[in-house]
């Protein structure tokens, strides 16, 4: 059986909140976590239906079936799961793969924001941000093939993959918040930007007050859309809503100042700022790694965090 657990991943000594069920042992440890009840996905698992029907083996554990909730074709790949859990797939190819699909699936997202979708989105970005979490080298693969590129769907995914790396920097395995939720909230964070017309994204030049008016409303039209859509966590609504907040109070929407932003909207402003400084755009070349750390440090130090970027720049070290 595929089965998830109820709260959050520190609840537990699973490295993941959803795993496929392999052995007795799995079993006899959720019993010795305290926790009575799972959540079954018939999609993912691999029991044959006379052993559904009768699951003595897990004794102690009741099991709640949750029905399918895909009733289109699925978002994600249908390797997408079995492919990087294999161990013997190299780091190398696991990143480059999680790359390219999250590109795939952002665009799909972005394109059409049904609550079916960015349901599906965040389940496929829960696996991916438990495997960052567990695994070192494919974290650190990730982190070397962001793409220059700064087209909306490729830019969400830059900025996704480094705020889950630099959440998992700043916490380990010790943070007691779902850091599945906030894979997801990251990845999504521009998401308001669907409800803005293609010719103020990709503007090749300075906006003007009008143009900049309505870009500043993405913050709140991506808040609307997952609010709309019923997908509106805690962490998603910080995220969406501070990710322009500055700590000198010169962001947007709210104008925040120092700890009245939230860490969460912390991590995503330094990930959003850096790739939009490395990546080309119609009216700008790419900056380099060192040139774009450097402006946020002298240029922009009052901006961000200086605890919390000093921790981004060592994600770069080597």
């Amino acid at each position: 059986m595929f089965v998830q657990l109820p709260g959050n991943w520190t609840n537990h000594s699973f490295v993941r909140s959803k795993f496929l069920i392999k052995d007795q042992s799995q079993i006899t440890r959720i019993i010795r976590s305290g926790i009575s009840d799972v959540i079954v996905d018939p999609v993912k698992s691999l029991i044959r239906p006379e052993i559904r029907k009768k699951p003595n083996y897990i004794k102690k554990v009741s099991v709640v079936e949750a029905p399918p909730k895909i009733s289109g074709p699925p978002l994600m790949p249908v390797n997408y799961s079995d492919f990087i859990h294999d161990s013997k797939v190299t780091p190398k190819r696991k990143a480059s793969y999680l790359y390219e699909v999250s590109l795939h699936v952002m665009d799909k997202v972005l394109k059409a924001p049904s609550a079916e979708n960015i349901e599906q989105f965040k389940q496929g970005v829960s696996e991916m941000v438990d495997l960052i979490l567990a695994d070192d080298e494919t974290a650190s693969q990730l982190l070397r093939i962001t793409s220059h590129d700064h087209y909306t769907f490729t830019h969400s995914v830059n900025v996704g993959i480094m705020s889950v790396l630099l959440t998992k920097a700043l916490y380990g395995g010790s943070s007691p918040h779902d850091i599945q939720e906030l894979g997801a909230a990251f990845f999504l964070h521009d998401l308001g930007k669907v409800n803005i017309p293609d010719s103020v994204i990709n503007k090749a030049g300075k906006l003007d007050d009008q143009e900049l008016k309505l870009m500043r409303e993405h913050p709140l039209n991506g808040y609307q859309i997952l609010s709309d859509t019923d997908q509106l966590s805690p962490e998603c609504k910080i995220i969406i809503m501070q990710h322009h907040e500055r700590d000198d109070g010169t962001g947007y929407p709210q104008g925040l100042q120092g700890d009245k932003i939230h860490v969460y909207g912390r991590i995503c402003a330094i990930a959003d700022v850096f790739d939009a400084l490395t990546s080309r755009r119609s009216y700008k070349p790419s900056l380099s790694l060192y040139d774009s750390l450097v402006i946020m440090k002298y240029e922009m130090g009052s901006h961000f965090n200086a605890e919390i970027f000093a921790e981004f720049v060592q994600l770069f070290k080597g």
